[in-house]
C-alpha cells in the first residue's frame, strides 16, 4: 500500500545532521521505530505501517510548504514533524483505549462547547451536553473517513491495535484543529466551523464539497471539477498550516481549562466575552452581541482580567507558564542573569518555596517543610509569581 521509494531523496545515515537534502522516507521510518522501541521498551503491533504513514504524511507537508522548502533544512523539518506526531500518538497510547477516548472527547467538547447551539440559546448544561454528544459522534465518523482518504486506506479500514487507535485519536485531534481560511483573512478551526453548521441545522452532507477539495478528483468529472479555481483555493486552504506545534496544543489546553474555571466560578458572561475575543470581535460588536453598554463592558473586562490573573496564579499556574514559555524549567521567562538577581532578592522562605516547587513537591509536602498550611503555600506561591511577573515586565520595558 505504501511505496517507500516514491520520494526522490537522499538517505541520510546521521539523523542529527541538519542536511538541506530531503530524507528518504524509510530513513524517517527507521528513526521513529528506534524511538518508539526506546520509549516503550517494545515494538507494538502494526508499528511499521503506522510509522510509514507518519513518514509519508510529513514528507507531503514538507513538499507543499514553501517556507520549509526555502529553509534549506527540509530533513530537519521532516524529523521534527515526524517526532512531534509520534509523541502525540504515544500520549494516547500511554493513556490506553478507554482513557484516551475520554481525553480526546473532553478536548474536542471544550472546543465546540459554545458553538453547537445558537449564541443566545441559553441552554442549560445537560441540553448543551446532549448536543455536543450528537455532534461529536458525527465528527468522529467524518474524521475516520478523512483518515482513510488521506492515508489511502481501504474504505472498510478501522483501527485494530492499540497503536492504530492511538494514531487515529491523534489524527482526529489534529484534524479538528486544522485552520480554514475565511473572508477578511480570518481563520477558524475546522471543528468550530462544523459545530457552527451543526448549530444552524445544516446537514452533514454539506461538508462533502470541502472533503472533495482535499481528496482530489477520482473520476474524469471530479478531476475536471478539482481543477477549477474555486476548488483549488479550497484545497490550498485545507492543506495550509497543517503543522500543529506544541504551543498551539498548549494554548488549546489553557483556553479549555480557563473556560471550565470561569464556569465553575459562575462567570458565564466572562466565558461569552472570552469566546468573542478569541474570534477577534471588536468592542462595538461585543456590546451588541452581549447587550452591554460601554460602561458595562468595561466592568466586564475588569472582572474578566481579575479572574484570568487568579486562574494563572492558582493550580493552573504551571500550564499557563508552560504555554507562555515561562515555567520553572525556563526560569519563569527570565534570562540567566535576571533569574540570578531575582533569586538573590528573595527571602530564605521564598527561595525554599521556589526550590521545592522546582523539585516537583506537592503543596502538602511544601506545607510540612515550611510549617504552614497548604492554602498558605498557594497564597505564597501566587505572591511569588506576581513578583516574578512584575520583575520580568519591568526588565523587559527597561
Amino acid at each position: 500500500m505504501f511505496n517507500t521509494n516514491s520520494t526522490n531523496v537522499v538517505a541520510t545515515p546521521e539523523l542529527s545532521d541538519t542536511s538541506v537534502e530531503t530524507l528518504h522516507t524509510q530513513t524517517v521510518v527507521n528513526s521513529l521505530l528506534d524511538e518508539i522501541k526506546q520509549v516503550l521498551k517494545l515494538k507494538p503491533a502494526s508499528s511499521d505501517s503506522v510509522m510509514m504513514r507518519i513518514a509519508i504524511e510529513v514528507d507531503r507537508i514538507c513538499s507543499k510548504s514553501k517556507r520549509i522548502q526555502d529553509s534549506g533544512e527540509v530533513g530537519t523539518w521532516q524529523l521534527n514533524l515526524a517526532r512531534h506526531r509520534l509523541q502525540k500518538c504515544l500520549q494516547y497510547y500511554r493513556l490506553g483505549s478507554r482513557q484516551g477516548r475520554v481525553e480526546l472527547h473532553s478536548n474536542l467538547a471544550a472546543m465546540v462547547y459554545r458553538h453547537v447551539a445558537p449564541f443566545n440559546s441559553n441552554l442549560h448544561f445537560q441540553a448543551r451536553y446532549n448536543l455536543i454528544e450528537d455532534f461529536l459522534q458525527g465528527f468522529y465518523i467524518e474524521s475516520l473517513r478523512a483518515f482513510r482518504r488521506e492515508h489511502q486506506l481501504e474504505a472498510e479500514y478501522t483501527p485494530q491495535t492499540r497503536l492504530e487507535l492511538s494514531e487515529y485519536m491523534a489524527f482526529t485531534e489534529q484534524y479538528a484543529k486544522r485552520q480554514i481560511g475565511l473572508p477578511g483573512r480570518n481563520r477558524q478551526r475546522l471543528i468550530v466551523l462544523r459545530a457552527q453548521g451543526f448549530a444552524k441545522g445544516q446537514p452533514p452532507e454539506m461538508s462533502l464539497d470541502i472533503e472533495l477539495a482535499v481528496e482530489g478528483g477520482k473520476t474524469e468529472e471530479a478531476e475536471a471539477q478539482s481543477r477549477t479555481h474555486a476548488m483549488q483555493q479550497i484545497r490550498d486552504l485545507m492543506v495550509s498550516e497543517m503543522v500543529d506545534p506544541a504551543d498551539a496544543v498548549l494554548r488549546d489546553r489553557v483556553i479549555a481549562e480557563l473556560i471550565q474555571y470561569l464556569e465553575a466560578q459562575g462567570q458565564n458572561d466572562c466565558v461569552d466575552y472570552l469566546v468573542l475575543k478569541l474570534q477577534d470581535w471588536q468592542a462595538g460588536d461585543i456590546d451588541k452581541a452581549l447587550n452591554l453598554t460601554p460602561r458595562q463592558r468595561d466592568y466586564l473586562q475588569q472582572r474578566f482580567k481579575y479572574h484570568v490573573e487568579k486562574f494563572a496564579h492558582s493550580n493552573n499556574w504551571k500550564l499557563v507558564h508552560e504555554w507562555l514559555g515561562a515555567d520553572l524549567d525556563q526560569k519563569l521567562g527570565m534570562t540567566t542573569e535576571q533569574w540570578r538577581v531575582f533569586q538573590d532578592n528573595l527571602s530564605l522562605a521564598e527561595r525554599t518555596l521556589l526550590q521545592l516547587k522546582r523539585d516537583g513537591e506537592t503543596d502538602k509536602a511544601i506545607a510540612v517543610a515550611l510549617k504552614c498550611t497548604p492554602k498558605q503555600v498557594q497564597k505564597r506561591w501566587s505572591k511569588l509569581l506576581n513578583q516574578a511577573a512584575s520583575y520580568r515586565n519591568s526588565e523587559a520595558s527597561a
